[in-house]
């Protein structure tokens, strides 16, 4: 049997999957989650062109319980969820699983990530934390405990990730994995940075880009903003979010982009939609 099971949810991905499904060495299995996708048959082939399960929504659930679907297929140790966008460097897997074998108390491991044109990536505070609670910089040269994990590759022992009930159904896009992590380290163990593991992730190549897109996506981003930082007791999580909102709508670099336009107005939408919502998961108004 696997020791890990590879999730991935494909909204509309199936132009860059097959550099993900490529990377994922023998002896890891894998699901592939179809989002309500408009190119579902295009995937289903990559995935049966790899040896990869398909789950198919029937419609766009959202990031996170597209990956408790997902989750719900393995069986193996350890679940390693990586956005579509994204490939394995070789030795990547064993790497990860080596550092929870010598970290028993470790509940959950973000790879170093790297972008495109091979900066490094690494998520060193949140929102939903207190400032006092982030890392410098410097923090991600070497193996150390982080206080958040990034979600484009996020592993994770299977009996936390179930013992915390997964990813928040009530979040639709955005904070997900802020909330997943905080609820790890709090209920299961701390989480760690693996250097020897590197994932390449072409940061939000997984969707095209379009003005629409760019506000389907902020309107859930200014909803999972409000939500998230409540549940985390973060003080004057709709002021802020309403306050930064405001102040992005009205720069003048918004006058000169459509695309900028569509978004910050949307992620206000978004905000003030969150004011009385129990969700970050409300149906979107257009």
């Amino acid at each position: 049997m696997a020791r890990v099971t590879l999730v991935t949810v494909a909204y509309n991905s199936s132009a860059v999957l097959p550099g993900l499904l490529a990377s994922i060495p023998e002896g890891v299995d894998c699901v592939v989650v179809d989002n309500g996708s408009s190119d579902t048959e295009a995937t289903r082939a990559l995935a049966q062109q790899h040896g990869a399960e398909l789950v198919v929504a029937e419609r766009n659930i959202g990031f996170g319980p597209g990956c408790n679907l997902g989750a719900a297929q393995a069986t193996s140790e350890f679940l390693f969820f990586v956005n579509p966008d994204a490939s394995l460097k070789p030795g990547a897997v064993e790497a990860l699983l080596a550092a929870a074998d010598a970290h028993p108390e470790a509940s959950a491991f973000n790879p170093r990530l790297r972008e495109g044109n091979g900066r490094i990536a690494f998520k060193r505070r949140s929102k939903l934390l207190p400032k006092d609670q982030w890392l410098p910089r410097e923090a991600s040269e070497t193996d150390c405990e982080v206080p958040v994990l990034q979600g484009s590759a996020i592993f994770v022992r299977r009996a936390a990730f179930e013992a915390v009930d997964g990813f928040d159904p009530k979040i639709f896009l955005y904070h997900e994995d802020d909330d997943l992590s905080l609820r790890l380290k709090r209920d299961c163990g701390p989480l760690r940075l693996v250097t020897a593991a590197e994932v390449v992730h072409l940061f939000g190549e997984s969707t095209a880009r379009s003005p629409r897109t760019a506000a389907l996506k902020a309107w859930y981003m200014g909803q999972s903003r409000v939500y998230a930082c409540r549940k985390h007791g973060m003080r004057g999580a709709f002021r802020k979010a309403l306050t930064e909102a405001l102040g992005q709508l009205l720069s003048p670099l918004t006058l000169l982009s459509t695309r900028k336009r569509a978004k910050h107005l949307a992620y206000l939408r978004g905000v003030w939609t969150a004011r009385t919502a129990d969700g970050a998961n409300q149906p979107l108004p257009w």
